[in-house]
This record gives structure tokens, C-alpha cells and sequence, in this order.
């Protein structure tokens, strides 16, 4: 006999919803004050979607005589919702920890670029790579980044910088789409970098009229799903003119805008990013006022990733100044071989201490804000009716615990559920 539903999630501490009136994102106050239920429980349908969410004896009554494929008793412990990776680089052979030492020592991001590391040395591992090397790495990789408990992942290709390794790049990602219960927005970022040996307008060139349109082709054939477009607007990368073109050209083929801008020069990328109606940018460091402005305007939401400015040692976006003008801020890992960070957990910490953010703030920016900033906040990012049913299970009697616990939640989260389906079971759970 069949059961009625998927997963009842009963008797919940905290139930930390997030949302609880289909929001699509949460801006300043709304921030402070998210939606949490005390003692409450949660049923999954066979669709992975969330049916009801309540008080424990509000969803008792409700579904009393109903069958569940499985009931996980939660009390004393705390759910909140899958968390979003919004920015992250996963898809890359070989590895730059050499160069670690490298910037312990001084040197900067683009001292390290001009003598021939940074991308380009992982450019160069990675066209060496095969298909299975470069699909094996990023399962690995997302199966980290899943046990830390992010459900949804935006994975971008850009270290290719040729038509064959990005779409190379693109087909690992479908692939693991399709072994992996990890949620994934992929984005094509042909733009990371100008190649060796080329001017900046002739990479231009090569992703207009090459890349660009074998994209299109592999897309129709149903070979790659792609969401987003991403350019490295920068000083020495892509200028503003650069960009502009092929972030417009993204978007005429139906790509999100989704970019790289006013990291480590001001290049007013904010206010490009405005201008075009990005969905988001990426970075920020350098933002101007008036960019922080435009972007609050026009909803463009700002990603904002505290391992970058910590490794990098460079001074941090202004996320206060951001979330006071009314800017949409989003977090991501920025996961990738400068960065190497697989765990939002550690990205919310970060964000806390040396953003200035609030733990509620922190949570609202990895989970509702930054699924808007993937174009999925209408299916990911809060628990409610309606959504698909991606969430973490944590042995705390406070949901706080997740962030203030620098680097504690191998032992904290008990389960990760995503559309229902327990995908990780941690026998290793230890509490307080």
C-alpha cells in the first residue's frame, strides 16, 4: 500500500521558515525578523514539495490517519531551509596552493595573475583534463558543499576561456546534474579572463562570434542547460564596453545576468549591472554610492563573498551601507581554487564578524536573497507551501548555533533533505 506522503518532519525546536508570505526576497528590517515556529512540524508530497507547515498539533489534526514514507522525529533539534551557494567555481583541474604562499607573503590578486598564475595556470590543467577528470572533480566538490549544507549551488564554467574546455566545462556540470541530488544553476563564463596570447578584443571577438553561438547550438540540442551569463568586469580583464556587449548578448539568447564587478578597481560595474537589469553582481569591493543606489533601484542583488576580501586580504563590501539603501545582499562561497571555501555555514560566520551582518541577516542573504539572485526564490530559499522541500535538520536547540560555531557544522547538521529525500545522513553528529 502506497503511502499519502513523502517525509513528515515532526516536533521541531525551532521550525525557521525564513518567509512565510512568498516573499521573493527580504530587504533592511524584514531581515530581523524572520519567520520561526517553536515546536512545529512540516509534510513533504510525493512531489518534494512542502504541503503544510505548522505547530505540532496543528499538523497532527490536519493530517491525522495519513501514511508517510518516513517520519523524522526532530525534537529538541532545529530546522532551516537548504542553503544557497550563489557564486562558486567548482569545475577546474589541478590545484593553486602554492600560491597561497605566494599572497601570505604580499602579493596581490594581479601580481599573481601577471606572472602567469592565478586563472591562467588553472587554465591551463584544465584544457589538459578530460571530461571524466573534470566531472569527477566537481562531484566531489558539490558532495562537500551538500554535507555543509547547501542545497542549491550556482556552478559557473570560465576556466576554459576556448569554445571546446567551456562547453567541456558546461556538459560536467549537466552531467552531475543528473547524479547528484544537489540543485545546480549553471552559468557560462567564458568572460573570466582575456587568454594568453590574445588582445582583449580579439577574446571579445572569440566569445561573441564563437563561443556564444556553439552555446546557443548545445543548448537547442538539449546538450547543456545553462541560467546565467557572467563577465570578469575589471581593470586589465574585461572593460565596461567589453562587458556591456557580452552580457548583452547573454541575455538576447535568454541568460540571466550574473557577474563579476568592482572587485579590486571601481569600474561602476554596479551601475552597468543596473543599467542591463542584472539579475545580480558578484563582489562589490569597489562599489560607488551610486552604484549601491542604482542597484537598490532597479533590484539588481549584490553577492557578496567574505572568503574573497579574507583571502585576498582586501577591505570588505559595504554590506551595511548596501542593506540600509535597500539593496538586496546575497551571499556566496565564491568556491574555487583562489577560495577555496565549500561551507556556507563558514561563509555566514564570515559575513557576521567581518560584514557587519546580523545572524538573521546572515541567514536571509544564504538562503531567500540568494536564490532570488539565481532567479529560484520562487521554488528555493524559505519553508512554505508550495516549495520544494530542501532543508537541514541540526542538533542545536537554537538555529544560531550554525553560524556562531566557526567550523562546527561536520557535527552539527544531522540531516540534509532535498525535495523531501534524506540525502545525507551524518552518523557524526555530536551537538553541544
Amino acid at each position: 500500500m502506497s503511502s499519502d506522503y513523502r517525509l513528515l518532519v515532526r516536533n521541531a525546536r525551532q521550525m525557521v521558515c525564513v518567509c512565510d508570505a512568498r516573499q521573493r526576497f527580504l530587504l533592511k528590517e524584514q531581515m530581523q525578523q524572520l519567520a520561526v515556529l517553536e515546536h512545529a512540524s512540516l509534510v513533504v508530497g510525493h512531489d518534494g514539495l512542502v504541503k503544510a507547515v505548522g505547530g505540532v498539533r496543528e499538523i497532527d489534526e490536519q493530517f491525522a490517519g495519513s501514511s508517510f514514507e518516513r517520519t523524522l522525529d526532530v525534537t529538541g533539534l532545529c530546522v532551516v531551509p537548504g542553503l544557497v551557494d550563489a557564486h562558486t567555481h567548482p569545475v577546474w583541474a589541478g590545484d593553486r596552493v602554492h600560491e597561497f604562499a605566494m599572497k601570505l607573503a604580499g602579493a596581490s590578486y594581479m601580481d599573481v595573475h601577471r606572472a602567469g598564475g592565478g586563472i591562467h595556470f588553472t587554465v591551463e590543467q584544465t584544457r589538459a583534463a578530460s571530461q571524466s577528470d573534470l566531472q569527477g572533480a566537481l562531484s566531489g566538490r558539490l558532495e562537500r558543499m551538500l554535507r555543509a549544507g547547501t542545497t542549491l549551488v550556482e556552478c559557473k564554467s570560465g576556466y576554459g576561456l576556448d569554445t571546446h574546455t567551456e562547453l567541456a566545462m558546461l556538459r560536467a556540470i549537466q552531467s552531475v546534474r543528473h547524479t547528484l541530488p544537489i540543485g545546480i544553476s549553471a552559468t557560462y563564463c567564458g568572460a573570466h579572463a582575456v587568454p594568453r596570447g590574445k588582445t582583449q578584443e580579439e577574446a571579445l571577438q572569440d566569445v561573441l562570434c564563437e563561443q556564444l553561438p556553439r552555446l546557443q547550438e548545445c543548448v537547442s540540442r538539449g546538450e547543456v542547460c545553462v541560467d546565467n551569463i557572467d563577465v570578469f568586469c575589471e581593470k586589465g580583464v574585461f572593460d565596461r564596453d567589453a562587458t556591456r556587449q557580452i552580457l548583452s548578448a547573454g541575455k538576447s539568447i535568454g541568460l540571466n545576468i550574473n557577474f563579476h564587478g568592482d572587485e579590486l578597481h571601481p569600474m561602476r560595474a554596479a551601475e552597468l549591472g543596473a543599467e542591463l537589469g542584472a539579475l545580480a553582481v558578484s563582489h562589490l569591493e569597489e562599489v560607488s554610492d551610486e552604484g549601491i543606489v542604482a542597484m537598490a533601484r532597479s533590484k539588481t542583488a549584490a553577492v557578496l563573498l567574505p572568503t574573497t576580501a579574507y583571502i585576498l586580504r582586501l577591505k570588505q563590501p559595504r554590506a551595511r551601507d548596501m542593506l540600509d539603501a535597500g539593496v538586496i545582499v546575497a551571499l556566496g562561497s565564491d568556491f574555487n581554487p583562489n577560495a577555496y571555501c565549500c561551507s556556507m555555514p563558514l561563509v555566514m560566520h564570515l559575513a557576521c564578524v567581518n560584514m557587519r551582518l546580523s545572524l538573521t541577516e546572515a541567514l536571509a542573504a544564504a538562503t531567500i536573497n540568494a536564490a532570488y539572485a539565481l532567479g529560484a526564490s520562487h521554488t528555493h530559499g524559505s519553508l512554505e507551501p508550495g516549495k520544494q522541500a530542501d532543508l537541514l535538520v541540526i542538533n542545536t536547540p537554537r538555529w544560531e548555533h550554525l553560524i556562531y560555531q566557526l567550523g562546527g557544522h561536520q557535527e552539527l547538521i544531522k540531516h540534509v533533505v532535498i525535495k523531501g529525500n534524506i540525502v545525507y545522513d551524518n552518523p557524526h553528529t555530536l551537538g553541544l
